[in-house]
């Protein structure tokens, strides 16, 4: 393909130039604009991936499989120096962009951001036996035709260093901004967005047909669809005002979120399972991937919750032991030893059909009517009809005996509403009684170095926060509350995200500056006493006496709590002290 009316890669690196320097939200956004409004329709999808750092949506898997220890070799041979160069300079940099640019040629090739992306596209190809190599080969051959301020972000994206301080939300506002002028219209291009997730296809859209093109949106299978997501209520009086005078009651499972999806390519029937922050995890889960099959669809996209058991006892697994399912290797052994059962509780899309805006006792008569009657891995969810406050509760105690989470409670006739939290589905966990209503889900933003018994740890306290639009603020430094080996973990992962400075998303007082930086990347579930306001942190409020509950791998950085829900749980204290 050729790409001589687009854009030169040389224009978008002075645009990213712009957005490396600005830490305003606003500002970011109006640069992005003003990219988009410069982009094609045939191009504005590759910008969106690659300002993002990515070559695809997250789900699709498409990585370059760069370490830091190649990206030196193939700076090397891109510019014809020896390794032990390129190493000290590293060292004294700091980042290898600046490695790049430092190094590159003030002419280069201006080559256009489509030969850029598709050149970068032939790179994660590469496969099989001796494709390192080649992979090092192409990479220095692009790299030496770049002039240096193109060389320096090239050279970020394969490591994961271009990160910029925004995310996919950032760029819906800037696509409103581009259409709009204002942020009238994010709304309506996140509902477009919620339905089908790949942010590049979402910009080519608007791009090409306007917003008037997003009502064209229909849930696919093989794309995932963001997930419903619950509100709290201090009571299950108050939840029955809220929801409705009569509610389904369903148990909440303490496993993966799974969203599965299933469909047809000429004969063969695919399936993709998608985890709650819309990972692909379908190659850890084998056999749910051949349950999947049996259900009798031409296509459909299911959700669900995978929790494990025990086959001698047929009771659930602790979370803990079910994570152990989430991995990459010895899968075969691990599904042998920690058999999973998929509970479907909802249906979205079936036949070709969106099933969406259809009302919930609706969308579950159709589930039941299309999963198996036998059980075995794939089952139904339980259900109650209930209209009693005490049944609320009678089924919760059930539930947590059961070894649950506690239960979901939906409104009958309410849609499907993706990406979008909400009185549809109101959560009530063990803890909804007592103080907090809901373990708070927050971000690492930084680890203080271990004293004493700690000092073996690496780490002795942490730092975190939760979302406040695009930014994190913090609501507690966290110095108890773990076992020895939830340190050790914790000292380990924070290793792996160190970084120099502060993220720019952060919103951090001095005084609680920590030793380390770790970028955005960990979420940790936390349960507290209590909130409370405090001059102290960012968010203005504080968490008292905070634990960890577990690493939450399944969440990413923008499905922390915010501080909106913060915020309600700390108005629901009020009502239930």
């Amino acid at each position: 393909m050729r790409y001589n009316m687009g854009m030169k890669f040389s224009e978008l690196a002075a645009y990213l130039q712009k957005l490396e320097k600005t830490s305003s939200r606003n500002e970011i956004t109006q640069i992005l604009a003003d990219l988009f409004k410069k982009s094609t329709a045939g191009e504005i999808d590759k910008i969106v991936y690659l300002v993002l750092g990515e070559l695809a949506p997250n789900y699709e898997g498409v990585v370059l499989n760069i370490a830091e220890r190649m990206m030196l070799r193939i700076i090397a041979q891109a510019y014809d120096e020896d390794i032990n160069k390129i190493k000290l300079l590293y060292k004294k940099e700091g980042d290898l962009g600046n490695v790049a640019s430092d190094l590159a040629s003030s002419g280069g090739i201006n080559l256009a951001v489509g030969e850029v992306f598709e050149k970068l596209m032939e790179v994660a190809d590469e496969g099989g036996e001796g494709s390192q190599e080649r992979k090092v080969s192409k990479m220095a051959k692009l790299l030496g035709e770049l002039a240096p301020l193109s060389a320096r972000y090239v050279a970020r994206i394969p490591v994961g260093k271009l990160r910029l301080g925004f995310s996919d939300m950032t760029i819906l506002d800037a696509l409103s901004y581009m259409t709009k002028g204002d942020k009238s219209a994010r709304h309506e291009i996140e509902s477009a967005f919620n339905v089908t997730v790949d942010i590049g296809k979402i910009a080519k859209r608007v791009k090409e047909k306007g917003l008037v093109g997003l009502s064209e949106v229909e849930p696919e299978a093989g794309t995932p669809i963001r997930a419903s997501l619950c509100e709290r209520l201090p009571s299950a009086e108050k939840i029955l005002e809220k929801v409705g005078k009569t509610v389904y009651v369903e148990p909440k499972y303490d496993g993966f979120r799974a969203q599965v999806h299933i469909w047809h390519e000429g004969k063969e029937k695919k399936v993709r399972i998608f985890s709650r922050n819309l990972e692909n995890t379908t190659a850890m889960f084998p056999d749910l991937v051949e349950a999947a099959k049996k259900i009798k669809v031409t296509s459909a996209i299911f959700d669900g919750e995978a929790i494990g058991y025990d086959p001698k006892t047929d009771k659930f697994l602790p979370f803990q032991e079910t994570v152990q399912r989430k991995r990459k290797h010895g899968i075969e052994e691990a599904a042998r030893n920690f058999p999973l059962r998929l509970y479907l509780f909802d249906i979205l899309f079936k036949d070709g059909k969106s099933y969406l805006d259809m009302p919930f006792n609706q969308r579950r008569k159709t589930l039941e009517d299309a999963l198996p009657k036998d059980g075995g891995v794939v089952e139904l969810t339980r259900q109650n009809l209930v209209s009693d406050p005490d049944k609320i509760r009678d089924l919760i105690k059930k539930y947590l005996t059961e070894g649950l989470e506690g239960a979901v409670i939906k409104k009958i006739d309410a849609p499907y509403k993706a990406g979008a939290r909400g009185y549809h589905w109101v959560k009530y966990k063990k803890h909804t009684d007592e103080g907090v209503a809901d373990t708070i889900d927050c971000l690492v933003m930084g680890v203080n170095k271990g004293r004493g018994k700690r000092a073996g740890f690496g780490v002795g306290a942490f730092l975190v926060g939760i979302k406040s639009g695009g930014e994190f603020k913090t609501v507690s430094k966290i110095g108890t509350g773990l076992t020895d080996e939830q340190w050790r973990e914790l000292a380990k992962r924070a290793r792996k995200l160190e970084v120099t400075q502060k993220p720019k998303e952060y919103e951090v007082p001095k005084n609680l500056t920590p030793d380390i930086w770790t970028k955005p990347s960990l979420v940790v579930e936390i349960l507290a006493d209590e909130i409370t306001k405090s001059p102290l942190h960012s968010a203005g409020l504080a968490l008292r006496f905070p634990r960890l509950i577990r690493f939450r791998d399944e969440k990413n950085p923008d499905q922390v709590t915010t501080f909106v829900e913060l915020e309600k749980l700390f108005e629901m204290q009020k009502v239930t002290s």
